[in-house]
């Protein structure tokens, strides 16, 4: 039975999943959790292209007499399914759950798939024969993968293990702290970045793809405003090698074709996508990176704008998306509010050559506890090539400011999320400003938007934090004569004395009834 449960502020709705990630969490024991997910996430990777293949098998077995081969490679590379040996089928994997030799059987699976699929060669991990790993639970695990719910479509099949994919990958972020930041966007985040350059289509870039969640949220957007997936093409890039096969795993599992390169590289020092021009760039590099490298690119072509400080890489990504921008390219980012505003190393002239090179489309300022990584609060940055290319209202020499600080609830004590609402919001203001059609009229709203010319930017020395130009809030007007009010509150107050009086006498005659007067 479906979830019944409100969606939260990832947009996910919480239903089997969390309770698969608990019974999941209990087999966990005392394994370090950067260390089990990919112990589960590589089950359920298996489980995911073991179904899609065996979905296919049936239907090449009801079409033997028309001369279908059911153990044809080629007859699922052709519905691009990947190809599953016999050794590597997830039922002999839940046959065999229980033996002590699971741990093997699941490795020499992963081998054979590997050899079988060479897009996924070095992606998949191999290290469940371990002495480390309690074979009974990996046993119990398996059984657990096995009741994820699928339906009959194919398509409900990517989105179920899609979901519980995603949806682990934020809690194992969770689980790990600041170290899993660097791995996982939270969800609402990328919604909100997607929302806003609505990437119908062309070439979508991410130079630090993480776990690829910018992409697949790029597709669901086509999706859902019913446009073709086909649409757009992704291309990647990450230099972490587990966070890399991390992505071409979850992109597999959603059915995405992207170009993440042949292995994991470092954006700065070994492009991979060089000659790419991108119509829409959506990224969360790094914030304040210290070694990256930056001594050893002092001439490099990227840097139009400045030389970025070698002690930290904010406007060396900054730089880096302009750089394989298209010429009607955008881009919106993830950076540290320090960026807005730092004086230092020369970031301030930086940030005033690429202000006054009118590429700063708008400015969002986002509430902390967003991140699992870091507590301090981040802000979004959207840059645009051309700002009057007849898609939306000129705003040649303006950039639009949004104070969203005050949005997001939170659903722990250490972890908040902007809502729907917070989302669509924000999305729409940036809509409206732009003159996107359907989006409405837009108004500069004091304490949460404005639309600032060029001018008033130069003005505040080019610093780009939303609240030196949304203003204060209005406080709703209120009619009552000042004498009044101070009366009324003052009778208030005097009731609140005498209330307090009257309980203290309770509380005082109740202690002297047990001879403590």
């Amino acid at each position: 039975m479906a979830s019944t449960r409100p969606k939260n502020g990832n947009g996910a709705t919480l239903g089997f999943e969390e309770k698969l990630w608990k019974m999941a969490d209990k087999l966990r024991n005392n394994m370090d959790a950067a260390e089990y997910k990919h112990v589960v996430l590589g089950l359920i990777f298996l489980k995911f292209i073991s179904d899609a293949f065996e979905a296919r098998h049936a239907e090449l077995l009801a079409e033997v007499d028309q001369g279908a081969d059911p153990e044809d490679p080629d007859e699922y590379r052709a519905d691009n399914i990947f190809w599953v040996p016999p050794e590597a089928r997830w039922q002999r994997l839940m046959d065999n759950a229980p033996q002590p030799g699971i741990g093997k059987l699941v490795d020499d699976a992963m081998v054979a798939i590997e050899r079988d699929n060479p897009t996924l060669k070095g992606v998949l991990p191999k290290t469940y024969a371990r002495p480390a790993l309690d074979k009974r639970r990996l046993g119990e695990l398996i059984n657990l993968v096995s009741t994820i719910p699928l339906g009959d479509a194919e398509s409900r099949a990517q989105d179920i293990l899609g979901r519980v994919y995603e949806y682990f990958l934020g809690q194992f972020a969770s689980a790990e702290g600041k170290k899993g930041g660097q791995f996982y966007t939270p969800r609402c985040v990328v919604r909100l970045l997607v929302e806003m350059l609505a990437p119908y289509k062309g070439r979508v870039y991410d130079p630090c793809c993480g776990s690829g969640g910018m992409f697949v949220q790029s597709e669901a957007f086509v999706e859902a405003h019913g446009g073709r997936v086909g649409d757009i093409s992704v291309y990647g890039q990450e230099s972490n090698p587990t966070t890399w096969r991390l992505a071409k795993m979850n992109l597999a599992i959603r059915g995405i074709d992207a170009n993440l390169g042949a292995e994991h590289a470092d954006s700065f020092h070994r492009d991979l996508h060089k000659d790419l021009r991108a119509d829409y760039i959506l990224a969360n590099p790094p914030f304040n990176m210290k070694d990256w490298g930056g001594e050893r690119l002092r001439d490099d072509p990227r840097w139009r704008f400045g030389k970025p400080p070698v002690g930290n890489a904010n406007f060396a990504w900054v730089q880096h998306f302009i750089h394989h921008l298209a010429p009607r390219g955008m881009a919106g980012f993830v950076l540290a509010n320090g960026s807005m505003s730092s004086q230092q190393s020369g970031e301030g002239e930086i940030r005033r050559a690429i202000v006054e090179a009118d590429l700063v489309d708008c400015m969002v300022a986002l509430p902390g506890q967003l991140f699992y990584s870091t507590q301090i609060p981040v802000c979004l940055w959207f840059l645009t090539r051309d700002k009057n290319d007849g898609r939306f209202r000129d705003r040649r020499r303006e950039t639009l400011f949004i104070d969203a600080r005050k949005l997001g609830a939170l659903v722990d004590r250490t972890h908040r999320e902007l809502t729907d609402d917070d989302i669509g919001r924000i999305a729409g203001t940036y809509h409206a400003w732009r003159g996107d059609e359907g989006a409405g009229a837009y108004e500069d709203v004091p304490g949460f938007c404005k639309s600032a010319k060029t001018d008033e930017i130069a003005e505040h020395g080019f610093v780009l934090t939303p609240g030196r130009y949304v203003g204060a809030e209005e406080l709703e007007e209120d009619d009552e004569p000042f004498e009044e009010k101070v009366a009324r509150l003052v009778g208030e107050l005097e009731a609140q004395f005498a209330e307090g009086r009257r309980l203290e006498g309770v509380i005082r005659g109740a202690i002297g009834g047990f001879g403590l007067g």
